[in-house]
């Protein structure tokens, strides 16, 4: 049995970053959000949508694994 060990660090590389990413990118979500929330006691809109665009990226992201994962997508 052979074993492709770049390949491997390859994909275990990828992963990490792309989980990072999504981590940052949903924490800025979540700081947009409250920061909007906190602006004058109401609601700011650039900041609800930044948050939207955050939060939508993130589910992007999981959408995509989920299709690579079902072989019913392919």
């Amino acid at each position: 049995m052979h074993l492709d060990w770049s390949a491997l660090g390859q994909v275990t590389a990828v992963s990490i970053g792309v989980t990072v990413a999504v981590v940052v990118v949903f924490a800025l979500g979540l700081a947009r959000f409250d920061g909007a929330r906190e602006d004058s006691g109401g609601t700011s809109a650039l900041g609800l949508a930044q948050a939207g665009l955050c939060f939508l990226g993130c589910a992007a992201v999981v959408a995509y694994g989920i299709c690579l994962i079902m072989p019913q997508f392919h």
